[in-house]
């Protein structure tokens, strides 16, 4: 099996160290650099071939949007994954919005950041009950339309179970379908409501379960 190829981005240099010991002992994570800046990561993707990008929001003089959007613009596919001190509900709505695959909070134990890792990486979304309560109060008060046109009630089934963080083969498996049929209703999602990722899926389930309430 092909190793997860990592690059750590974040200021602070003795989280910094510590996490890449930590991820350096497992057997299918590779630690291809670590840095500062959004600066010194632009240079590493430029060399690089990398699948994920572990992202402090915030870098000091820079926040981590800058470099995402830097990232993307220079043609970055791979997944992001923010690890993080503290982001306001807004920041934490942002952040989904741009299509980062999870937030990480620095105080959660170092040991879990290895299967969030493995989560994203399998196409599902990390979130804390932190972030998760800012996209529900950023339901209450919604800055924009919803996005959700006409759903099946197979699509529905299949959007909770993106809600709920179930992999392709769990939400299967509760439908009593093949995961290739699963796969086929998400990009229906994916189509019908605009977003690219699953994490922004998460954010249409909630504003979908809102919206009933009303």
């Amino acid at each position: 099996m092909d190793k997860i190829r990592i690059l750590l981005v974040d200021d602070h240099a003795l989280f910094r160290e510590g996490l890449v010991r930590l991820l350096e002992g497992q057997a299918d994570l590779e630690m291809v650099a670590s840095c500062a800046s959004g600066e010194e990561a632009a240079a590493i993707l430029r060399e690089n071939p990398l699948d994920l990008v572990l992202l402090d929001y915030d870098l000091g003089k820079e926040r981590g949007f800058e470099f995402i959007a830097r990232a993307r613009n220079a043609g970055f596919k791979g997944r992001f994954l923010m690890v993080t001190a503290g982001m306001s509900d807004a920041e934490s709505v942002q952040a989904l919005d741009m299509g980062v695959s999870g937030i990480f909070p620095k105080h959660s134990s170092p040991g879990v950041l290895t299967e969030a890792i493995r989560k994203v990486m399998s196409g599902e979304t990390w979130l804390d009950q932190d972030s998760i309560r800012a996209l529900v109060e950023a339901t209450k008060h919604p800055g924009r339309p919803a996005q959700v046109k006409a759903l099946t009630a197979r699509e529905k089934q299949v959007l909770q179970g993106v809600f709920e963080g179930l992999t392709n083969k769990e939400i299967g498996a509760r439908l009593g379908i093949s995961e290739s049929s699963v796969k086929a209703g998400l990009q229906q999602l994916f189509h019908k409501t605009g977003v690219r990722t699953r994490s922004q899926l998460v954010r249409i389930a909630l504003e979908e379960r809102q919206a009933g309430r009303r």
